[in-house]
């Protein structure tokens, strides 16, 4: 009998991205995947650690697993992820229940520790950093995904060191993927049926990788991307402002299938705190990459991230934000109150009173949502083009993006799921946009 794992997945779209790999990997050694809980043989919990009480909510998870096997044999219980990392053998210390962690770059181990641990119950962590070794081990395991947007890991790591980011300490330095090991998976997930590949890294533009003495960067990426026949859209995140090249923005007037769309977390308005941030960016070099691309394709939008209450923020600062926010009229963006990751030099200042980090949070969040609103409000009674990704749990409805990202709801049968169509907008609200196909242009699509 077929032994069943269940995989809960917390954070970014790399960790989704990571535990659709993990369940290629584990397939190898008998797994199958269910999404009940309480009939699987092994719980992975791949975990993030960028947000407020990460660890915490590992551990109440765990606690709801051991209420659920309170009566019957547990099933292997593996912590997975960022927070297995940062942590390891703490966690095991902590929670006997855990069976044993294992950090983001060592996944091509997973199977032989679950081996070894069925046979000698031994626990125990792993988290070395080993990239280039997990990478040509995925590389021999088919993306089983079969999805009509695909999610593809090409850079991971930073050694950008933001003073209030863990990510160097439990994703480790920056490292590319070989370009064709990226392009043969691209090409298998077309084959499939995608029609829009997003490549992920912790700084997706940074990617740079040296293969037979030629160095090849993510303006080289997307251009080959580009000559795949079916795939009709190429996205990337996250990005850094200081590895937007001229390349990659010229990546905007040589690409037809680039959607004009990116996200470019600037972290605050003001330069005092970017300086306290690490950032090693100013608002104006910013401002400076904003026109560039505006000037190849005004029709480019930008998305953000904003840290609101960082520690050493004043009014000022906080209103630097707000007129960047208003000015640059970023859409489908990120804003949360600071909160110290242990470990980061961050961790070790003064924190803005919680008070007013909440208030300054209310009045940027309005601001970005009213950006979202008006942009909404500006596709209604027009055709904009959508990619139809799939059916709603409604049955009665599908699921869209346009160019930006923004969620399409439309009324169709399944049969136009992975085409792009021009559809008339004909309401929005702050997330979504709510619209019809025209039936005589689907034929054409």
């Amino acid at each position: 009998m077929a032994k069943k794992v269940f995989i809960k997945t917390f954070g970014c779209q790399m960790n989704q991205y990571d535990s659709n790999r993990i369940l290629d990997i584990v397939k190898k050694i008998g797994f199958i995947e269910t999404k009940s809980l309480d009939e699987s043989n092994c719980f992975i919990l791949n975990t993030c650690h960028i947000r407020d009480k990460a660890k915490e909510k590992v551990y109440h998870e765990i606690g709801r697993v051991k209420e659920r096997f309170i009566q019957k044999d547990k099933p292997l219980i593996i912590v997975a992820g960022c927070v297995a990392q940062a942590e390891n053998t703490e966690m095991l210390k902590r929670e006997p229940y855990i069976d044993f962690v294992i950090g983001p770059q060592s996944y091509h181990k997973l199977n032989n520790t679950i081996k070894n641990f069925e046979k000698n119950k031994v626990r125990e962590e792993i988290t070395d950093f080993e990239s280039i070794t997990k990478f040509e081990y995925l590389s021999k395991i088919k993306n089983k995904i079969n999805k009509v947007s695909s999610y593809i890991t090409i850079q991971e790591g930073c050694d950008k060191f933001c003073h209030f980011c863990v990510v160097p300490y439990t994703r480790g330095p920056e490292f590319s993927r070989p370009l064709y090991q990226i392009i043969s998976e691209a090409e298998e997930s077309v084959k499939k049926g995608s029609k829009e590949i997003i490549l992920l890294g912790q700084n997706v533009n940074a990617y740079c990788s040296n293969e037979n003495g030629k160095q090849y960067k993510l303006s080289d990426l997307i251009m080959s991307l580009e000559k795949i026949n079916e795939l009709k859209r190429i996205r990337y995140i996250t990005s850094h402002p200081r590895d937007m090249s001229d390349d990659l923005i010229e990546c905007y007037a040589n690409s037809k299938k680039l959607m004009p769309f990116i996200h470019l977390p600037i972290q605050s308005g003001s330069n005092k705190i970017l300086k306290l941030m690490n950032r090693k960016h100013k608002v104006e070099d910013y401002i400076v990459t904003y026109e560039k691309l505006k000037k190849i394709n005004m029709n480019i939008e930008f998305s953000s991230d904003f840290l609101i209450g960082y520690p050493g923020e004043n009014e000022e600062d906080f209103e630097a934000t707000l007129y960047l926010i208003k000015k640059l009229k970023f859409l489908n963006s990120y804003s949360f109150i600071f909160s110290p990751r242990p470990g980061t030099v961050a961790s070790n200042y003064n924190l803005v009173d919680e008070q007013v980090s909440k208030e300054r949070l209310k009045i940027i969040q309005a601001a970005l949502f009213n950006n979202q609103k008006l942009k909404n409000k500006s596709f209604e009674n027009r055709n904009i083009d959508v990619l139809i990704e799939n059916e709603m749990k409604d049955k009665k409805n599908l699921f869209g993006r346009n160019e930006y990202m923004t969620s399409v709801i439309l009324k169709g049968n399944k049969s136009l799921i992975g085409k792009v169509l021009p559809v008339k907008i004909i309401s929005s609200n702050q997330n979504s946009l709510f619209g019809e196909v025209d039936n005589n242009k689907i034929e054409a699509a």
